[in-house]
């Protein structure tokens, strides 16, 4: 009985020796959460930005992709939005500005073989009017320029870091901490792809993708629906750069995460975005001017799924592959398999089907309102 008591002090003399305050912060040190958010940020897409820093997720860099615009403009956002809100301690690095193999004339021989897309991104034919009147820069001989008319958050006063690319960030990070970097990405994948070609440890490193994109079973909403059903159910950022797609979502990262379908399932709409406004500061009017009600709030629920992944209320564990055969008609698009009738060389994904919908509409309304600065950061 005293030997057994004596090993019981002894073992709670070690445990106390475990749990001293060096121990503690090393403790907390590891299960400290980091993310990269790669984005092709616009006037009003800083939400997701709000959402992990408002869930305590320290973020390591904002990354700009092109998708919607030309990567720089989105950078350009990226800096004016981060500004605006006392955040600029943030660093924003500037992804690739060109897919991999895709280019504009390229994009638009495939489209006269398959098909008009209903929202075509930077590829979009260059429109000087409507750049002089205020839209992001798309196509052109000059993916650089910046449209200043675009800023209604006002231009920015500070630059991205200098000479170090998205890709060069990622992969310092992973290595940095590794286990516990998820990369987040809500345009074209060139970065990431980038990244898992130049280091063959970066995405075995990282904690996880995430990814808003990987639409599936929705060409009947393109067939019968509206122009804008056809639009919201269209995977741009997966198009955009197909071969970036496939070499990102069959890497090894710890898991895969695709926001696809889900992403339109809660719609922006006047009421929600009136209560957002019932607090005032930069962000909410912003939101509540420029956000609206067209679309669903895509990139805040793949972030909302990364902050908390218990806001997925349904999931599957699926292979996925991406077209990458320029003769089809689904080139940039996904394909999903059973563990049994899966081809060789993909891997298995976390397809999220359906997420708590008051739950995000609540961590929206809650970042945007109360919006973290490097004030309270610090």
């Amino acid at each position: 009985m005293y030997l057994l008591a004596t090993i019981n002090v002894v073992l709670s003399l070690a445990g106390s020796a475990l749990a001293s305050p060096l121990h503690q912060k090393k403790t907390i040190n590891a299960e400290k959460r980091y993310a990269i958010i790669d984005n092709d940020w616009l006037s009003a897409g800083f939400i997701p930005y709000l959402q992990a820093l408002d869930a305590g997720i320290e973020i390591l860099a904002i990354t700009s992709s092109t998708a919607n615009s030309w990567q720089k403009q989105c950078a350009y956002h990226a800096l004016a939005s981060l500004e605006i809100g006392n955040l600029s301690c943030i660093p924003v690095y500037e992804g690739a500005t060109y897919p991999l193999i895709n280019t504009y004339e390229r994009f638009q021989a495939w489209e006269a073989i398959h098909g008009k897309l209903p929202w075509q991104g930077a590829f979009t034919p260059y429109n000087a009017t409507a750049e002089a009147m205020g839209r992001d820069p798309t196509a052109g001989s000059d993916p650089n320029r910046i449209v200043k008319g675009a800023f209604p958050e006002g231009l920015p006063n500070i630059t991205a870091v200098a000479g170090v690319s998205a890709a060069q960030i990622m992969i310092e990070s992973v290595h940095k901490y590794p286990g516990q970097v998820s990369i987040y990405t809500a345009g074209a994948l060139t970065s990431v792809a980038l990244a898992v070609r130049t280091d063959e440890k970066f995405a075995s490193l990282a904690k996880e993708l995430v990814v808003m994109g990987g639409y599936v079973d929705v060409n009947m909403f393109q067939a019968t629906g509206s122009v804008r059903q056809a639009d919201i159910n269209s995977d741009i950022n997966l198009m955009f750069d197909p071969e970036a797609s496939k070499i990102a979502l069959t890497a090894d990262f710890p898991n895969i995460v695709i926001a696809g379908n889900v992403a339109n399932q809660v719609q922006s709409t006047q009421e929600f975005l009136d209560e957002i406004y019932e607090v005032k500061n930069p962000y909410t009017e912003l939101v509540h001017k420029y956000y609206g009600t067209k679309f669903p709030f895509w990139d805040e629920t793949a972030m909302a799924i990364l902050i908390d992944p218990s806001i997925a209320t349904n999931t599957s564990t699926v292979y996925l592959d991406v077209d990458i055969s320029y003769g089809s008609p689904s080139y940039g698009n996904i394909h999903l398999y059973s563990e049994y009738l899966k081809p060789p060389n993909v891997r298995n994904v976390t397809y999220v089907n359906h997420i708590d919908a008051d739950k995000l509409k609540a961590m929206i309304k809650r970042s945007v309102q109360y919006p973290k600065s490097c004030a309270t950061l610090s």
